[in-house]
């Protein structure tokens, strides 16, 4: 990577300046200049606003000249600062040298990229690089001043970090990098990562991210999708692409530049190939619904060959709410009005040439298998989540295996425990002797919900891992005065849904 903008925003620090890089980290971190640090210096509502995009009350909180209250007005908030009150603080003609700083107004110095506290995970504290103003996606309507810029973090990269597996691995991908913020992540439990992305300035600030962290260096790769891993395999692949379905690809972090939903399902098509036995492949994407077509297998049908699949489905826009949002994003509600309404217009065309009629969000997970009937479960659950959920995104995989390779017969000798945290609620009319239905829920993870009946409430309830199910089933039987050769033949398929659910789970 060179040391210079690719683009018309401003020149890039040095990303081989790993020395000074170090330095910086030091003093930043010595300065408190930290997720923890920002949130006591600036209080609650203060930082909040700061991720909207919205100044002023950081600005307020920020009146004094402590070292931490100079360093928030310097790379959060891009304000100039005197030369002297920098050098109080951090290695400043290091730091002009090597372009982190620049110099402004005689003698005063100006950052040339936002960095931003990041909590890492296990504690750590990390620290994202993007460029200026950009460190909140389109909060700011961003996209309207130049298609190059690189974003920091916001709640699709979060997401796709809270979901993503985080089991040790040898080799993991990061594709469409951007600011560096996954590959960062998978840094911490991977021994080799790859980066790629479309744009050479966002290669560049993940080199910069990854340095301000003090993680290891990334291999950086130049190219669309998968062009610039050619054929290689990795453990673990993550993506949060360009995923908006637009007309036209005029603003390189979010756009596509394929028609339609195609770029998410050339994505996840291709992604097969490239995994090795066992990894997994995790994406953020949008998919259309298109009029007389089940949203349902439109996505299965990109499912590859040889993999296993969850994809989640959190959130349905009509085609009107998904342009306006998009335009907003973009800040074109800010021009002129004939032109927010071409460009609206434009979203519309492209949808009604489509027969789309709203447009889906969420999440994809493929794992690749050896297994001759690969398993794909397409769901939606639009409900609150506890994140991070890669650790039940591994689980789900594991609970595949395992129905997978138990037929009810099996099923029935097994030993099972009652998930942690399941509650029982009963749903019925007030005073009645019996209740319509029991619904047993989750507090933790996927946090879902689900009707049994008495049968299926009463062997959850019962399930520790000392008894065999068909012998739960059979002193139930005993309890109710059922046949226990009927009972056992009709419930293996509750047992089975309450295992692929994550409420109970095989001992062993």
């Amino acid at each position: 990577m060179g040391d210079v903008s690719h683009t018309s925003q401003s020149p890039l620090p040095s990303s081989g300046r790993v020395d000074v890089a170090a330095r910086l980290r030091d003093a930043l971190l010595g300065a408190s200049f930290t997720v923890d640090g920002l949130l006591d210096l600036l209080g609650a509502p203060a930082y909040a606003a700061l991720a909207r995009s919205e100044t002023v009350p950081a600005l307020r909180a920020t009146r004094g000249d402590t070292p931490l209250e100079t360093l928030v007005r310097l790379f959060l908030l891009q304000q100039p600062v005197p030369h002297a009150r920098v050098a109080d603080v951090l290695p400043v003609e290091d730091c002009v040298e090597a372009g982190w700083l620049a110099r402004v107004g005689g003698d005063e110095v100006a950052a040339s990229v936002d960095i931003r506290p990041y909590g890492g995970s296990d504690g750590q504290d990390w620290f994202i690089v993007s460029d200026l103003g950009c460190a909140v996606g389109g909060a700011g309507g961003i996209g309207s001043r130049d298609e190059g810029v690189v974003l920091g973090v916001g709640g699709a990269s979060t997401t796709l970090a809270g979901i993503t597996v985080r089991t040790p691995v040898e080799s993991a991908l990061d594709l469409g990098t951007g600011s560096g913020i996954q590959a960062l992540h998978a840094a911490q439990h991977a021994t080799r990562v790859t980066a790629t992305d479309l744009n050479p300035r966002a290669l560049h600030i993940t080199a910069l991210t990854l340095a301000l962290s003090g993680a290891p260096a990334a291999d950086l790769r130049e190219g669309s999708l998968f062009e610039p891993v050619a054929d290689e395999t990795y453990d673990l692949i993550v993506s949060n692409p360009p995923f908006v379905i637009s007309p036209g690809a005029r603003l390189t972090y979010r756009d596509g530049g394929m028609g339609g939903d195609d770029l998410c399902r050339t994505l996840v098509q291709q992604a097969g190939a490239r995994l090795r036995d066992g990894g997994h492949a995790q994406f953020l994407a949008n998919w259309q619904h298109v009029e007389g077509e089940d949203w349902q297998d439109r996505l299965r049908s990109w499912v590859p060959r040889g993999c296993d699949a969850w994809i989640v489905q959190r959130e349905v826009q009509d085609v009107t709410q998904y342009a306006e949002l998009w335009l907003r994003d973009a800040g074109d509600h800010r021009v002129d009005p004939a032109e927010y309404q071409a460009r609206y217009d434009a979203w519309l065309d492209e949808f009604e040439a489509r027969k789309v009629k709203s447009v889906g969000f969420g999440w994809i997970t493929l794992r690749r298998t050896a297994a001759a009937q690969p398993s794909i479960t397409v769901e939606e659950w639009p409900h609150s989540v506890e994140q991070p959920l890669g650790e039940a995104v591994r689980a789900h995989f594991e609970r595949v295996d395992y129905l997978r390779a138990h037929d009810d017969a099996a099923l029935l000798a097994g030993h099972f425990t009652l998930v942690a945290e399941v509650v029982q609620e009963q749903v019925g009319l007030p005073g009645a002797e019996d209740p319509e239905h029991v619904v047993l829920r989750q507090n933790r993870g996927m946090r879902r919900a689900t009707k049994v009946d008495t049968v299926g409430a009463g062997f959850a309830g019962v399930c520790d891992g000392t008894l065999s199910a068909g012998r739960i089933l059979d002193a139930i039987a005993q309890l109710v005065g059922e046949d226990p050769v009927l009972l056992r033949d009709r419930t293996p398929a509750q047992i089975r849904l309450l295992v692929e659910q994550g409420f109970i789970e095989p001992v062993g």
